[in-house]
């Protein structure tokens, strides 16, 4: 079979609900036919109509966060230190310093679209679902959450939609080793707008990020508003994830994408 790419990256757009208002992503777009003034300074004398067909160049001006977009988050994002259940707590790392060859693993997709919005994934659940898919999970694997999130991108809705997983289910994928996971939801936790309406009636602020948190105790990345998982099966793919090499940063931008190719892929002992 030849070598085949599935996109699970969203766009960074104007435009398009991704992120609540006040993070939204900001692109200004210059055209060929208004860039002469940028060029202009460089060659001095030079004529707008000098220029092939009185073209200049298409560059964008981009306001952003590095949480805009699909990214990939480091453990430095979701706490200040990690790795606490090993009795060696250190301080978090940042995405600069996240190993590569946890971006670039076999894949492993857990089909939670059932769940309500709002829903917290337990360990049991994950179990199940594994059971379901007739996987056990190996060291390193990357597990990606297909939730009822990623029907919604581009919608009013899209960042209060789908379940989260909760700190049981993210500690029992990080006991076996996964140290990157991802979903097609705003957070890899439940939207904020359902935990809100939990921790109103019990003051408990446990329940506020407690997947990310996990990371408290082993240090993992995820990746966030991933694409178009609904065309992967539970296994067979590598997962391509590499961020952008930010110094210091919580996260990264990452053109993720699901790679098909059977030489790729462990071969049975």
């Amino acid at each position: 079979m030849p070598r085949r790419f599935v996109d699970l990256s969203i766009f960074l757009e104007n435009d398009v609900v991704s992120d609540p208002p006040a993070f939204a992503p900001r692109i200004q777009y210059f055209t060929h036919e208004h860039t002469f003034e940028q060029i202009a300074p460089f060659f001095p004398g030079l004529k707008k109509e000098d220029l092939p067909d009185g073209e200049g160049w298409a560059v964008e001006r981009v306001q952003l966060s590095t949480h805009n977009g699909t990214h990939l988050d480091a453990p430095y994002h979701f706490h200040s230190t990690m790795d606490a259940k090993s009795g060696q707590k250190k301080p978090a790392i940042a995405i600069d310093q996240v190993p590569l060859e946890w971006c670039f693993q076999p894949g492993v997709k857990l089909d939670f679209r059932h769940f309500a919005d709002g829903y917290v994934v337990t360990a049991a659940d994950v179990e199940a679902e594994l059971k379901r898919i007739d996987h056990e999970l190996k060291p390193l694997e990357i597990v990606v959450v297909n939730t009822r999130a990623g029907s919604r991108y581009g919608h009013d809705d899209f960042v209060s939609a789908g379940c989260g997983m909760g700190y049981e289910a993210t500690m029992y994928l990080l006991e076996r080793g996964v140290r990157l996971t991802g979903t097609d939801a705003w957070s890899w936790d439940a939207p904020f707008v359902h935990t809100a309406q939990k921790y109103a009636e019990s003051k408990d602020a446990g329940l506020i990020w407690e997947g990310h948190k996990a990371g408290r105790d082993i240090g993992y990345c995820h990746i966030e508003k991933l694409h178009n998982l609904e065309a992967l099966p539970a296994t067979g793919f590598i997962v391509s994830c590499f961020p952008h090499k930010i110094r210091g940063a919580s996260a990264g931008w990452t053109r993720a994408v699901a790679i098909f190719d059977d030489a790729l892929l462990p071969q049975p002992a």
